[in-house]
């Protein structure tokens, strides 16, 4: 009996290490398993905060390529706008280095054509504005047959110079003298009238002409409206003549026609006139003396007999 316990309390104790061993041995697996996990958590942190900062790198980069595109192109808009001043710079004094030269007569047979020819072997010429007179040229006294081609005829003219002091040579120069040119034009033996005009710019010119322009517009709105008026006012009278003359003939034939009615009856007899009688029924009379009542003539006198 005593053998048998001691090989039960050896199996019960060899049972008791071999379960300690066990729980040794899962604790050990979970001790490696959770650094496992720890390693790996720290490997994906160690990349995420390289990604990070390799993000912050690229984003610090891009926003310092972004400040020098900005600044790249602040440069550029400045320098456009400067160009753009300068240059409005540059057209503002050409300008005011412009002279204009008045041509009070522009004699037949010249147009802007010849007379850029003539003009610019003195200098240069910018722009000429010739104002038509409305009137064609005549050839000894005649005009030309309305089959041949009509020349414009101008009246007056500006020419712009390039410079003040080319326009203010010529016109010191050729006023008053002789046009020239070739013996056969029809212009050889006209004189110059030009006169430099200071402080004058071509603008001053295309505002008066535009000017000019509206007043003629407005003359010619007023004549057409007035001519309206006098259309209107005679349309109106024709008629009202017509409707008169209608009323008269309308009243001429009433007159015939009682003519020839009258005498008609003066022939024929006169019928007296029939006056119509229509019955009425006469008033009926009201007895009053039913309707009242009266008191005897004892009952009277007594009492006005007694009083």
């Amino acid at each position: 009996m005593l053998a048998e316990e001691q090989e039960s309390d050896e199996i019960s104790r060899s049972d008791g290490v071999g379960i300690k061993r066990k729980d040794e041995r899962k604790k050990k697996r979970k001790d490696k398993k959770e650094k496992r996990l720890l390693k790996k958590q720290e490997e994906n942190g160690d990349e995420e905060n390289q990604k990070s900062n390799h993000g912050m790198e690229r984003s610090e980069e891009e926003d310092e390529q972004g400040e020098q595109k900005q600044g790249i192109d602040g440069k550029k808009k400045d320098g456009k706008k400067n160009k753009k001043k300068e240059r409005l710079l540059k057209k503002a004094a050409e300008a005011d280095n412009r002279g204009v030269c008045y041509l009070s007569r522009i004699p037949p047979h010249m147009d802007h054509v010849k007379l850029r020819q003539m003009l610019s072997q003195y200098g240069e010429i910018l722009r000429i504005y010739l104002t038509p007179s409305g009137r064609a040229p005549q050839v000894n006294g005649k005009r030309p047959s309305s089959g041949r081609s009509q020349e414009q005829e101008f009246s007056e003219g500006w020419v712009e110079f390039a410079r003040k002091g080319i326009a203010k040579r010529v016109a010191n120069m050729l006023n008053g003298e002789q046009i020239g040119g070739r013996k056969r034009s029809s212009f050889y033996y006209d004189l110059w009238n030009i006169k430099y005009l200071s402080k004058f710019k071509w603008d001053d010119l295309t505002e008066e002409i535009a000017y000019k322009s509206a007043i003629r517009e407005q003359k010619l709105a007023l004549e057409i409206s007035a001519a309206k008026r006098e259309r209107d006012f005679y349309l109106n009278k024709v008629d009202q003549s017509r409707a008169q003359s209608a009323i008269e003939e309308r009243i001429k034939k009433k007159q015939k026609v009682q003519q020839e009615s009258g005498n008609d009856a003066n022939l024929t007899i006169s019928q007296p006139k029939v006056i119509r009688q229509f019955p009425q029924k006469k008033p009926v009379a009201v007895d009053t003396s039913e309707s009242k009542p009266q008191l005897s003539n004892d009952i009277l006198a007594g009492i006005f007999g007694g009083s």
